[in-house]
């Protein structure tokens, strides 16, 4: 099980790489939520997602001869880019595999770092078979999303930040997808503050892990289809869910509309572009309000990779959310 050790590990080697992102508040926001709310701000990170601290922190763990061989990774998007960025930082070769209808944004940011791009269809095909294929075929170091400790590791880091620099919370919630991020934030804020409330936060249409918490064993599903395209995962990872089973307190779900709302509320009242995962998070705190009345609640803002005409087709309901 990942240890608190290796976050602050992690942290040691993102000292000067990552962004110390701010942790954002709204009084508007508290008075709605009832509530005092401090997000993380994530989509200010480089590549625009919490996803780099992972990337970067798995790649630099690689030894020169590895490194030397390329990375392999597979990603809908922020992890693609994650991985391309530090594999460029590092002078490595990096191999990243796609789905072809991810958003046009990640795919062109990840050519834009130098990354070879293979696309699949997430609907047809096995993403990790392919990516293992081409591990096998070139030598390289496959370096998967989630279930892998170095990128728990250094996702983790975002909640050590957040307690540091916020002082103590109540309640954490972390958008979940295959559940790197949970469970590195989890360890995180346990190890800091033991009495916390660890939540996750996924689309209702893909609650493979409230419905894993719930059963105590990893539960799949068919690809979700949800506007959250970070988190159209079909299980959560083996390692990540060894803490998650142990730790978290709740998997919250919430309706595409709400995260929407999210998106909205974000941009309008604190000028922050969020992409639709990267609002899950403050989207579940919006739908299960009355669970966090009168708590100090982190809350993780984890990306803002959305491309402009998606945003505007959200923001003004000509993209069909329901």
């Amino acid at each position: 099980m990942l240890q608190f050790a290796e976050i602050a590990a992690a942290a040691e080697r993102l000292k000067g790489v990552a962004h110390r992102t701010p942790v954002v508040t709204s009084r508007t926001l508290d008075a709605l939520l009832g509530a005092r709310v401090l997000m993380k701000a994530e989509n200010l990170q480089r590549m625009g997602a919490f996803k780099f601290r992972g990337g970067y922190n798995s790649v630099n763990v690689l030894g020169d001869a590895e490194r030397a061989r390329g990375v392999v990774a597979f990603s809908s998007g922020n992890h693609a880019q994650a991985v391309a960025l530090a594999a460029q930082l590092h002078g490595c070769r990096a191999t990243i595999v796609m789905p072809q209808d991810a958003p046009a944004l990640k795919l062109a940011a990840t050519r834009g770092y130098g990354a070879e791009v293979i696309v699949y269809d997430r609907y047809k095909e096995d993403r990790a078979a392919i990516a293992q294929r081409l591990t096998e075929e070139r030598g390289a170091a496959l370096i998967p999303p989630y279930d892998h400790l170095p990128v728990m590791a250094g996702a983790g880091t975002a909640a050590l930040e957040l307690i540091e620099d916020a002082g103590p919370l109540d309640a954490l919630i972390v958008c979940a997808g295959g559940g790197g991020f949970l469970s590195g934030c989890t360890v995180a804020a346990k190890h800091l503050l033991p009495a916390i409330e660890v939540f996750g936060a996924e689309p209702e249409r893909g609650n493979d892990m409230q419905l894993s918490l719930a059963r105590g064993e990893i539960v799949s599903i068919e690809v979700p289809r949800t506007i959250c395209d970070g988190q159209q995962t079909q299980a959560v990872g083996k390692h990540p869910f060894e803490v998650i089973k142990a730790h978290v307190k709740d998997v919250l779900t919430v309706p595409d509309p709400v995260v929407v709302e999210a998106m909205r509320f974000a941009f309008e009242r604190m000028k922050l572009v969020l992409e639709p995962s990267g609002a899950c998070a403050l989207a579940a705190l919006m739908q299960h309000r009355e669970r966090f009345a009168g708590k100090r609640v982190g809350v993780t803002l984890s990306g803002g990779n959305v491309g402009i005409a998606r945003f505007m087709a959200l923001m003004s309901g000509t993209e069909r959310v329901d």
